[in-house]
């Protein structure tokens, strides 16, 4: 039996695994950030579990899950919530090696763990606002 042309394809967001998956990829990510002494310090609270919580909405609702973020938080603005931080290539780099063994933890699909992780390098190049050190 096959289904209806009509029905919408699932999402990335489902086709990787949802809220269970991207709470593990952040929860994961944060482990590392938490002893990182470049990073660390760029996060306001001593305790990164609101950085957490806003970072695992913003990632549900671009791959197509839940629109929490933007209902509570608004438009991304991406490099504008980013520009008051020193993000210069050493901390892209920091951030991308957090992310990339948060990332090796997923055990997701070829194809689907090179489409997010092709996102993540561009999002992380996209945030460096200087080249001081």
């Amino acid at each position: 039996m096959s289904l209806p042309d009509n029905l919408p394809s699932p999402s990335f967001y489902d086709q990787v695994g949802g809220h269970e998956t991207f709470a593990r990829l952040v929860h994961e990510f944060y482990r590392g950030v938490a002893g990182d002494p470049v990073l660390k310090p760029m996060y306001p609270e001593e305790d990164l579990g609101p950085a957490e919580e806003r970072l695992l909405m913003f990632l549900e609702q671009y791959w197509g899950g839940p629109t929490t973020y933007g209902e509570r938080r608004g438009h991304p603005r991406l490099r504008l919530r980013h520009q008051p931080f020193k993000v210069n290539p050493e901390a892209r780099d920091r951030w991308l090696g957090h992310m990339r063994a948060a990332v090796d933890t997923l055990d997701l699909p070829p194809v689907a763990e090179a489409t997010l992780w092709d996102y993540l390098q561009r999002a992380a190049f996209a945030m460096v606002n200087t080249f001081e050190e």
